[in-house]
């Protein structure tokens, strides 16, 4: 091969190669996830999840669903009190607003975990993948805290 078909094919694949680390780095995820945790209830197999969600960006992050391998169900729920009695829904998804932080804790928002397959002790963490509607998928370790910690 000459210099002048060499030259050309090196900066196509140069800018190729520019194009799917471009694409990789599309994939993470600007959402942040602070203060995972998992309420531990002894011989029960649904639990629920607690974490704060921060978007830090200009424009609006989806959570589209929650999944984890140790429940056969997960999804993210409201508990809300209606005429002095509490009622919990689920939520479809989740939007999150530029610069928003929305926080899941006991008597509001969380993730409830159905059909739990295994048992966590207090100080193990379980994970939470959350599926945003870009297809990011975000890993989440969630921290099993006894029951009494609110």
């Amino acid at each position: 091969m000459s210099y002048r078909t060499e030259f050309p094919r090196a900066r196509l694949y140069a800018a190729l190669m520019a194009l799917v680390a471009s694409a990789v780095m599309a994939q993470t995820s600007a959402l942040i996830v602070l203060d995972a945790w998992v309420r531990h209830v002894p011989g029960s197999d649904v639990a629920a999840a607690y974490l704060t969600l921060r978007n830090p960006t200009t424009k609006p992050i989806t959570v589209m669903s929650i999944e984890s391998p140790v429940a056969e169900n997960a999804m993210i729920h409201e508990t809300k009190t209606v005429g002095g009695q509490s009622q919990m829904r689920p939520h479809e998804q989740l939007v999150i607003a530029p610069g928003e932080t929305v926080k899941f804790e006991p008597g509001g928002l969380h993730v409830m975990l159905m059909g739990v397959k295994q048992a966590a002790a207090v100080g193990e963490s379980i994970p939470l993948v959350l599926v945003l509607a870009d297809g990011t998928r975000v890993q989440v370790a969630a921290v099993v805290r006894p029951l009494s910690v609110q």
